[in-house]
């Protein structure tokens, strides 16, 4: 084994962040295994998940590539670039031919296949996909991604706007990837015969939500971005313009001035009001654009009354997928939930918005608080609390994100301005 080409300078001496780190290397380096009968190595989410689920390995497998000058090398081993090719292209072999791509692949729960029965998106596949191919040249990966997100588009088009509004409805609690969330309390956790093609006959179902029609606005952004590099400028156009459209209409009908919130709306045209990081997800495909003013109004009352409110979303270790001051939160957490308790997932999907939208300072205190955390327990599991920042017991060890985060984290904070305090 060859060492790794650098190490990070760490906080300060304390033997804990070492250690830590290499913890979070050994589990990576662990979780490269073969999902199915996909003859690559995938980076499985690790725990008790030994696959890999759309809506986070694809960026979990491009962070992992940025740490590529921190990971050991084997000879016989795949490079983090690969493994994040991977991560993606596996998806892709598992596309149906009428455009839709698994939710997840691998073992879950002690099954082992690959899941169509939810739609399970965050992070937009064909944005990540297009950030590597940039990344690494790769134009053989730039033409699957751009032929697989279309068709996935064009999946979502067909079956996910039974309501024909032009926004992405879910059917279930598993499409936005939220386990025991109280924003899908009474809802199916799958859809009928794992079909997500299939809605089932619930009152209030389906619901058009923010989270899932941003993903779809910043996969056609990126979209935009493939045919332009293809040479296929009239598509480009036709991205861009849908995109637009779903921007808007996220914006008018999905947003609650009166309580500074994105929410659900049901069937009966009812929000859904429960106050989750489903409008961190909005943030995270930059729906807001801070030059339109109106726009700008939004982000500063959802920032002011949301997301920077101690009271709300600004707990001491952010983000809790459940504002503490909803009447739904729920603590003491319990294990894998979304229904209170704060994610590394959310953790990771911050580096998506928080610069981009001038949030520099609180960035840094919320890697801050990440890091310490993490650097607790000798091994990296997978949810904290909001409010003390101890991990879920008992858990498996072994979780990728957690380790991402922290090795991502760790490596931003060493090369800060002495300026950037970080205070927030």
């Amino acid at each position: 084994m060859e060492t790794a080409l650098l190490r990070p300078r760490f906080p300060d001496s304390d033997p804990r962040w070492a250690r830590t780190w290499d913890a979070a290397v050994a589990i990576l380096m662990n979780n490269q295994r073969h999902v199915l009968s996909y003859k690559q190595r995938v980076l499985v989410e690790g725990a008790q998940y030994g696959g890999i689920w759309m809506e986070g390995a694809p960026q979990e497998g491009l962070v992992f590539a940025g740490l590529a000058d921190y990971i050991p090398r084997w000879a016989s081993q795949p490079t983090p670039q690969m493994i994040a090719r991977a991560n993606h292209t596996a998806f892709f072999a598992l596309q149906r031919e009428d455009g839709q791509i698994p939710a997840w692949m691998g073992s879950v729960a002690g099954a082992v296949g690959v899941g169509f029965g939810q739609i399970q998106m965050v992070v937009p596949i064909a944005a990540t996909a297009w950030e590597l191919a940039e990344q690494t040249k790769d134009e053989k990966l730039l033409i699957s991604a751009y032929s697989a997100s279309s068709a996935w588009d064009g999946w979502l088009r067909r079956y996910r706007d039974t309501r024909k509004t032009g926004l992405v409805e879910g059917f279930c609690t598993y499409d936005t990837g939220e386990d025991l969330s109280p924003r899908w309390k009474g809802m199916p956790s799958q859809c009928p015969n794992a079909d997500a093609r299939k809605c089932a006959r619930v009152k209030g179902l389906p619901r058009l939500c923010p989270d899932l029609s941003a993903t779809v606005y910043g996969g056609r952004i990126a979209l935009a971005a493939m045919a332009n590099a293809l040479g296929k400028r009239a598509e480009a156009d036709r991205w861009l313009t849908d995109a637009e459209t779903i921007r808007r209409l996220i914006i008018e009908k999905l947003y609650c001035p009166e309580d500074a919130a994105f929410y659900d709306l049901d069937a009966e045209g009812n929000f859904v009001r429960v106050r989750g990081v489903a409008m961190t997800r909005v943030l995270g495909e930059h729906v807001l654009k801070l030059d339109i003013p109106s726009d700008r109004h939004i982000f500063d009352e959802l920032w002011v009354r949301q997301i920077h409110n101690p009271k709300a979303f600004w707990a001491p270790y952010p983000f809790p997928s459940i504002a503490l001051n909803d009447p739904t939160f729920s603590r003491p957490v319990p294990l894998n939930s979304w229904g209170g308790a704060s994610q590394p997932l959310t953790a990771l999907r911050t580096l998506r918005w928080m610069e981009h939208y001038g949030k520099h300072k609180e960035l840094i205190h919320l890697m801050r608080q990440w890091v310490e955390a993490i650097s607790r327990p000798d091994t990296p599991l997978q949810q904290i609390d909001p409010v003390t920042g101890e991990f879920s017991k008992p858990e498996s060890p072994g979780y990728s994100p957690t380790a991402l985060i922290y090795l991502e984290f760790i490596r931003r904070l060493q090369n800060l301005p002495a300026d950037k305090s970080g205070t927030a």
